[in-house]
């Protein structure tokens, strides 16, 4: 992803993390998604009483953009105003190699910026392609 795309993801993060409903933990999570076809979708961290269904930003992003019927992701960017670094849980890595594993990822923390791919993020990943094959 070029420079100019990622700082316009961090952006739209950033303006997206006052939505964040963290009551629980405090930990406020955004992450904003770039498809294929230039569209954008932002994603909050939902957190519940009952932890389990708590919903992570990086997953709500991606259901909203496939919601609107995409499918295909290039780039994500992923901030939080936690003082450490929040890297995706495990259950959005699998979410993210499932729909594009070569997807960009920049993870804003108080340590700097990470890049990754889906892939790097979740080496191994549970697959049903060669099953279906």
């Amino acid at each position: 992803m070029t420079r100019e795309i990622e700082k316009m993801l961090l952006l739209k993060a950033k303006d997206t993390l006052k939505y964040a409903y963290a009551k629980y933990s405090k930990v406020r999570v955004a992450a904003a998604l770039l498809a294929e076809d230039g569209s954008v979708y932002t994603g909050v961290n939902v957190e519940n009483a009952s932890f389990g269904l708590t919903v992570c930003a990086e997953r709500n992003a991606i259901f909203n953009a496939v919601g609107e019927g995409r499918q295909n992701f290039k780039a994500m960017a992923i901030v939080s105003d936690s003082e450490y670094i929040n890297s995706p849980c495990g259950s959005c890595r699998q979410v993210m190699t499932e729909f594009s594993p070569e997807m960009e990822i920049v993870l804003d923390s108080p340590a700097g910026l990470f890049r990754y791919t889906a892939a790097q993020l979740l080496p191994g990943a549970f697959s049903m392609k060669e099953r279906e094959e």
